[in-house]
């Protein structure tokens, strides 16, 4: 779909915008285009507890239910409720193994939809389009799906298998723009846009203040020319659902910005590519202990590349993501976690008397094994200055100081969303006003049950920007917004059933 700012003001104001096309929008843009779970007449819930709330009011949809008398008693794996229940819904029992069906029946009830726009700056699937295709996702594939279209009958239809129960990052950026085409949803997702305003205006008639959003769309003219053409939208509603893979996380340190120290995996990757990296470069140093940093420890591994690892925690330290995940499914991590373990930088090394400890590139043997060849360990170590000469001045927790000679860094320390569209970047929805919109330190403060921003009303967050990183769980924010968004929708049409509804110019 394309806009532009006469179409966008003439058809009126939009009751939900959303901004941002991954799987917390798309599930969100399913849920308000008018499918409806219920719970099936036939269905139970391994969960007694839940199963007799479930029956209380059987006729209701889960639209229309009390979501935090559902939740009481709950227990999972997310810290959101609303998020535990309706995982417990759609994928009963899993965290226990077991492959219970369902109790939800999904009507396709178009009567019950409520107009809205997902505004994306790519294709849909989000993020999922732009990480590295060929690494497993952490998660397990069934885990990735989205409700109506199972991940593994979609993936039967391509003629290929899962391997253990996961898939690529590609296939799941396919298959989320293939559930766009496949449910029918394509009338609402505005793609190639970059939101660049989001604040409130109130009309002339003094009638309640609306958001106006406004951003550019990427279009191709039909000489061929790209263009980047301006739009506005309004809206009652906005949900934020823009993820948090904008912007790398830096370090602050001296040298930071030198040509040599990266911040992406696809740096990485090209590096390779372009034959920079070999068995006779010096060592790459990977900054980090999260998934990504253990994904180009693999690659780089992988190209007998040698490699040098530090991060901030112990390899003991319960935190640490691979002292979460079972080795049976993840052995490439786990494999990456006993490198970290068995090839640990040998602090004995260091020469008597001194506070600095050199590295040569010919020495990669100060560790306490030789399992892993091309491959050390800095645990507990950070970054204090990278130096122009390609060396890093590592600090281990007693101050000493290790100097690496290095090819290339790659910071790997996660990510921030990119808010700029709204004032200090988004900072004073977070739980700390105080810092920046953070998924682990500072997720946007949100009620727990209808996942509307606390300090602005009739502006939501979902997804990771809430805390929750999982596709298993992000499907709850979605459940949460709809639920609200339905029930001011009763109430508008109960206090004035004659309102006028969006104008058809926005979908033509």
């Amino acid at each position: 779909m394309e806009l532009d700012d006469s179409k966008a003001l003439s058809g009126g104001v939009l009751p939900v915008v959303i901004i941002g096309n991954g799987p917390s929008g798309i599930c969100l843009s399913y849920l308000l285009s008018g499918h409806i779970p219920y719970v099936s007449p036939e269905g139970t819930h391994p969960n007694a507890m839940l199963q007799a709330k479930l029956q209380q009011e059987p006729h209701l949809s889960l639209l229309e239910q009390d979501l935090e008398y559902l939740c009481e008693g709950l227990e999972g794996r997310s810290s959101n409720q609303v998020a535990v229940l309706f995982d417990s819904l759609l994928m009963p029992g899993s965290d226990f193994g077991l492959d219970c069906a369902s109790p939800l029946l999904w009507c396709y009830e178009p009567e019950r939809a409520i107009p809205h726009l997902v505004l994306g700056k790519g294709p849909p699937g989000g993020a999922w389009h732009a990480m590295e295709g060929s690494m497993l996702t952490l998660s397990l594939a069934n885990w990735m799906e989205l409700p109506g279209l199972k991940l593994k009958d979609w993936v039967r239809d391509k003629r290929r298998n899962v391997r253990n129960d996961r898939a690529t990052p590609a296939e799941i950026a396919s298959y989320y723009q293939h559930y766009v085409t496949q449910m029918g949803l394509q009338k609402n997702f505005v793609n190639s846009t970059t939101v660049t305003s989001l604040h409130r205006i109130t009309f002339k008639d003094a009638s309640p203040s609306v958001w106006e959003v406004q951003g550019l769309q990427r279009r191709v003219e039909a000489g061929g020319e790209d263009m980047e053409l301006p739009f506005t939208v309004c809206a009652e509603n906005v949900v934020l659902a823009t993820g948090t893979h904008d912007t790398p996380a830096w370090l602050g340190v001296e040298g930071e910005n030198l040509p040599f120290v990266c911040h992406s995996f696809w740096d990485l990757e090209v590096a390779i590519a372009d034959g920079r990296l070999d068995h006779t470069s010096d060592p790459v140093l990977v900054v980090g202990a999260g998934l990504t940093a253990a994904d180009a420890v693999l690659a780089t591994h992988h190209h007998n590349t040698p490699v040098y690892h530090a991060f901030r925690r112990s390899v003991s330290d319960p935190e640490l993501i691979f002292n979460q995940l079972p080795k049976v499914l993840y052995p490439e991590y786990h494999k990456v976690y006993q490198m970290m373990t068995q090839q640990q930088h040998w602090l004995g090394a260091r020469v008597a008397g001194s506070g600095t400890n050199l590295v040569p590139r010919s020495d990669m043997s100060l560790s306490c094994s030789d399992s892993y060849p091309g491959y050390v360990s800095f645990p507990k170590h950070f970054v204090v200055a990278f130096k122009p000469d390609h060396k890093c001045v590592l600090e281990d927790e007693e101050g000493h100081h290790t100097i690496l000679n290095i090819s290339m860094a790659l910071v790997l320390i996660g990510s921030h969303p990119n808010l700029s569209f709204l004032p200090k970047n988004g900072q004073s929805l977070g739980l700390h006003p105080q810092e920046p919109i953070s998924c682990r330190r500072n997720p946007i403060d949100v009620d727990p049950y209808t996942y509307e921003c606390v300090q602005e009303p009739s502006l939501y967050a979902m997804g990771p920007l809430v805390g929750e990183n999982f596709v298993r769980f992000l499907k709850g924010g979605a459940l949460a917004i709809a639920v609200d968004l339905a029930r001011r929708q009763r109430a508008r049409e109960q206090s004035s059933p004659q309102r006028l509804r969006l104008s058809d110019a926005l979908y033509a």
